[in-house]
């Protein structure tokens, strides 16, 4: 069935308003070579984008030319405004952009265990209308969160997790009670990691793949000929609840102790430094451990003794420093998980991240890559994350901006 005249134009508008998003402002010029549309066509969809107060002229091209031809136009930014949230367990961290994303202002609000719901709800939309007024927002179109837990594919809300405050479950609603009229979205942290590493990081050439999410906790994310992968509850890549070897109990469905999360959550990549004679610093279920795996990779930097896996069967000589060891004993851990994902999806690719898979580096990547491709007749890359701890609000942003984007660029009868 042929398109009607009013159909063609809605696809050549949102085609024109995606490279405008994607390569910054162009003239009118650049749009009819990047789109195929014809001349008149372009110089249409220019008048009717701009009339919708979608776009405008941002300048000229090059310092000889002037006139029509020359002109640049771009995504008018200041016409939504968008707030991105990380909800951790100790607190929230916010910004906020404008339409294309350019960050206008941020804000953090740490929250201590002992809050209560309410206060720990209006500390922490407080810190959202803190950072909209500074970055000069009137209102947000679009709010993007990025929490632990589970989130219900039927409902969007995010499911009762033992272990997760109870002031996370109210954040959503609240709000949507205090900004009317803001588009409210709820994702799992890992998830949206996932999709910034794979629009901005470490997996930007590849439509499949596992983010390994190595911090406070542990989890990860797949992404299967470029679609994220929820599953039927929303639990998918809950690896902490994996059992694994090295553990002294079994996780239960209300508690992950005794699975993967007990071999590489924060608290134990602390308890593994010190048991290894590694200085640890800071919070010991927190940013102790990235701090811990940092200086790590940053002594073995400067040894003389290539970091490599040992050979099966072969262990470290005894001569190894204690940081070698500590760097050692824990990819270990990480592949004994990692080589359950990939027997599994065989995703061809594992990127290590959160604030330890970052903090881990290249170096870490590759111990863990020489231990699966002694474990796995898969071959698997192993990457490090190029966004670490900022990808969950990152990720939570690029939502946000997408959905704005959905809607404020629908035709509306054009």
């Amino acid at each position: 069935m042929p398109a009607t005249p009013s159909t063609a134009r809605a696809i050549n508008d949102r085609l024109a308003l995606r490279l405008l998003q994607q390569e910054g402002p162009l003239t009118a010029g650049q749009l009819k070579q990047q789109t195929g549309l014809s001349r008149p066509t372009v110089a249409d969809l220019v008048d009717r984008l701009t009339a919708a107060g979608l776009i405008t002229v941002v300048g000229e091209s090059g310092e000889q030319r002037r006139g029509p031809n020359a002109r640049l136009y771009g995504i008018v930014a200041d016409r939504a405004h968008l707030a991105a949230l990380d909800v951790r367990t100790e607190g929230v961290f916010v910004l906020v952009s404008d339409l294309v994303g350019r960050v206008l202002a941020e804000a953090s609000a740490p929250i201590g265990g002992d809050t209560g719901t309410g206060p720990a709800v209006e500390q922490a939309v407080s810190a959202v209308e803190s950072a909209a007024k500074e970055a000069g927002a009137g209102r947000l179109h679009t709010v993007g969160i990025g929490a632990p837990g589970l989130i219900d594919p039927a409902t969007g809300d995010l499911r009762d997790s033992a272990g997760l405050p109870a002031w996370h479950r109210s954040l959503a609603a609240a709000l949507q009670d205090r900004l009317p009229g803001a588009r409210v979205t709820l994702e799992n942290e890992t998830n949206l990691a996932a999709l910034a590493e794979q629009r901005e990081g470490a997996a930007r050439d590849r439509s499949t793949f596992v983010l390994l999410w190595l911090g406070h906790g542990v989890g990860a994310a797949v992404v299967l000929d470029g679609t994220l992968r929820r599953g039927a509850s929303g639990g998918t890549g809950e690896i902490g609840f994996l059992p694994v070897p090295g553990t002294r109990a079994l996780p239960s469905a209300t508690d992950c102790e005794g699975g993967f999360h007990s071999l590489t959550g924060a608290a134990a990549v602390t308890a593994l430094a010190a048991e290894c004679g590694r200085p640890v610093s800071g919070p010991a279920d927190g940013p102790g451990a990235a701090l811990a795996v940092r200086a790590a990779v940053a002594e073995v930097a400067g040894e003389s003794m290539a970091v490599r896996a040992p050979a099966a069967g072969e262990s470290l000589p005894a001569e190894a420093s204690p940081a070698r060891r500590f760097l050692h004993t824990l990819a270990d851990r990480v592949a004994v998980g990692a080589a359950s994902v990939v027997a599994v999806l065989d995703p061809g690719c594992v990127v290590l991240g959160g604030e330890v898979g970052h903090a881990g580096g290249a170096v870490l990547a590759g111990l863990v890559e020489d231990r699966l491709r002694r474990m796995s007749p898969l071959p698997t890359e192993v990457r490090a994350s190029g966004l670490g701890g900022g990808a969950v609000l990152r990720g939570a942003l690029l939502t946000a901006r997408d959905r704005a984007q959905d809607e404020l660029f629908a035709p509306h009868g054009r």
